[in-house]
């Protein structure tokens, strides 16, 4: 019989991801190079509290509250990050005479650029390389920056869902964290992989190489502009706008995870589902494809940006996760625009999860679990 103690040896804080359409929550356990999921679980967000904070606070609150209930997870540590409208982030360059003074410049242009009080709000920034621009080098460094009162509002909002909050981090950080440890072979660490996570709201581009950040960008695309976009088409409803667009997703590419258990979303569709006629479809597959061009333009800018400033590294591959994923037609898309090698994520390919049934087979790619498993394995 194993005991407890050495079941739990090694057990990571909780990581919790609160997006517009879910709540997932996952705890690790790490051990001697190998890592196991000792609990998951997740909560579809109501879509009519959306409209309100005050009411999705209080149906955020309320369901982690549900999901430590249960009894799955160890301990009240939680890891947790920022919503991507509450983080501004971007890239600057400093001289090399202005690397004694990062401090001073970072909060002077965050003040500028965002509006932010460079005394009291928090304002951190990732070293990205050195860049050459005309006859000089520079340092490219990436820019974090948030509102003081939004973080003490997200974290009175962890404890108040019983959690005690260790660390705060930034989704781009959790991305990378996800991937970067299959990148270790000194042939992955020689080639830049991107990491795109299409959300419902926002779209996180992380490339990557030789196991450190060197780009980020956070595009206002995601999900929920497919839907918004279906709707205009239709005359419908977001909801029903939802349910159409999941036809277009191979069936069952989705689920939701209660405890130890899982429960598939969208085996059964809807009656009226089957009912679309060949035009009714056009129109949904014509919407979606608008979209998937408008923010595989805007991924394609990111590429621009990167090959320009870091010359001579050439873009190997991309890795494409989040809900936002399992969108065919975006998939094809990015695959003619970007001409690199795609391929869907797979963020716990390795782990052991035999504690947690995430789908009844266990391979299914989960793809959104991405940025829970990176604040998952956060170092604390």
């Amino acid at each position: 019989m194993i005991s407890w103690k050495l079941k739990t040896s090694g057990c990571r804080p909780i990581g919790l991801d609160i997006g517009h359409n879910s709540i997932k929550m996952i705890q690790l356990v790490v051990s001697g190079g190998r890592i196991s999921v000792f609990a998951a679980d997740k909560v579809r967000i109501d879509p009519s509290v959306n409209g309100d904070a005050e009411e999705r606070r209080s149906f955020v609150i309320s369901a982690i509250k549900q999901m430590l209930a249960r009894g799955s997870f160890r301990g009240r540590g939680v890891v947790s990050c920022l919503p991507g409208d509450r983080l501004k982030i971007t890239s600057l360059r400093l001289a090399e005479a202005e690397s004694g003074e990062i401090e001073q410049v970072l909060r002077k242009e965050a003040a500028q650029r965002f509006g932010l009080d460079a005394d009291k709000d928090a304002i951190n920034y990732l070293a990205a390389g050195t860049v050459r621009q005309g006859d000089e080098i520079k340092n490219e460094l990436i820019l974090f920056a948030a509102d003081n009162e939004a973080i003490k509002s997200h974290i009175e909002m962890l404890e108040q869902s019983g959690l005690r909050p260790v660390a705060i981090d930034a989704v781009p950080c959790a991305l990378f964290r996800s991937f970067e440890r299959s990148l270790r072979r000194q042939a992955d660490r020689e080639r830049t992989v991107v990491f795109v996570d299409v959300g419902s709201r926002f779209t996180t581009v992380v490339f990557g190489r030789g196991g450190e950040i060197s780009f980020i960008k956070q595009i206002p695309i995601g999900g929920e502009k497919f839907n918004r976009q279906i709707a205009a088409k239709l005359g419908i409803s977001i909801n029903e706008a939802q349910i159409l667009r999941g036809t277009l997703r191979p069936e069952g590419s989705t689920e939701t995870v209660h405890g130890n258990s899982a429960e598939r979303i969208g085996k059964e569709k809807p009656s009226a589902i089957g009912r679309l006629d060949a035009s009714t479809r056009q129109i949904i597959v014509d919407a979606v494809g608008a979209v998937a061009e408008e923010l595989a333009r805007e991924i394609s800018l990111c590429f621009r940006y990167y090959t320009v400033t870091f010359r001579g590294r050439r873009v190997e591959r991309a890795v494409l996760a989040g809900g936002g994923a399992y969108e065919n037609i975006l998939l094809n898309v990015l695959r003619r625009q970007l001409t690199v090698e795609i391929e869907l994520a797979q963020p716990l390919r390795g782990f052991d999860m035999m504690n947690v049934n995430f789908d009844s087979d266990k391979r299914g790619l989960l793809c959104e679990w991405a940025v829970a498993v990176g604040l998952g394995l956060k170092e604390t």
